[in-house]
């Protein structure tokens, strides 16, 4: 057993945090102007255009529906190009933006198709257009919702960048995998569990916190 854990278990939480903190922004970046259009184009939304939402509906269940660890490998050649090489902390970071996109994609979606409809309709009779409904009633209104998804956005990809370490992706996962798996270490792997637990515990508590905040209901 490694007598000295912290020179292991700090460095892996550090890349973890990296990887998670780094493709998180990237998914919210992405993630949540895409369900603003997929709720936005849908049958009965502000700007209906059925065609672009069956469309990118399925680009998105495409992506959904794809095992992570499957999306790892299947991702290796497009993760080459953009970070010049398939393993490590920055290249875990591709195939976790990409498929956290789509999922918080969705989850914004149903966010703002949750607002309530009368709400639009009463901006509306006031001549406002679309922007001023995104603006001044989706966004506020479906604010809780928003940021409660994205709270379980980073969740899972805390639980994909441990995945990651399957394939050399650094981090917690890689750690319980070299030194838990490989080397039979009882103590490393029980550690990883336990940090990966209290992170997400953490990450949970501070995500519910915050959108108990934005909730005005």
């Amino acid at each position: 057993m490694y007598s000295n854990w912290p020179d292991l278990f700090l460095p892996a939480l550090r890349e973890t945090l990296e990887m998670t903190a780094a493709a998180g922004a990237i998914a919210f970046l992405a993630g949540l102007p895409l369900g603003l259009v997929l709720a936005a184009t849908a049958p009965g939304g502000i700007w209906e255009q059925r065609w672009l939402n069956r469309i990118l509906g399925v680009i998105v269940n495409a992506f959904c529906a794809v095992p992570f660890i499957v999306l790892l490998v299947a991702l290796i050649p497009l993760t080459r190009l953009i970070a010049g090489t398939s393993i490590g902390t920055e290249a875990a970071i591709v195939p976790l933006a990409i498929g956290a996109t789509p999922y918080y994609a969705r989850i914004a979606e149903v966010s703002f198709r949750d607002v309530d409809h009368g709400l639009i309709e009463a901006v509306k009779s006031m001549g406002g257009n679309g922007w001023t409904i995104v603006l001044d009633v989706l966004v506020p209104e479906a604010l809780p919702g928003l940021l409660a998804g994205f709270t379980a956005t980073i969740v899972t990809m805390i639980g994909g960048s441990a995945m990651a370490g399957a394939i050399g992706g650094g981090g917690l996962g890689d750690l319980a995998i070299r030194h838990g798996y490989q080397r039979f270490d009882t103590g490393i792997m029980a550690g990883v569990i336990v940090v990966l637990i209290a992170l997400v515990s953490i990450v949970q508590l501070g995500g519910d916190r915050l959108a108990r905040r934005f909730d005005h209901r």
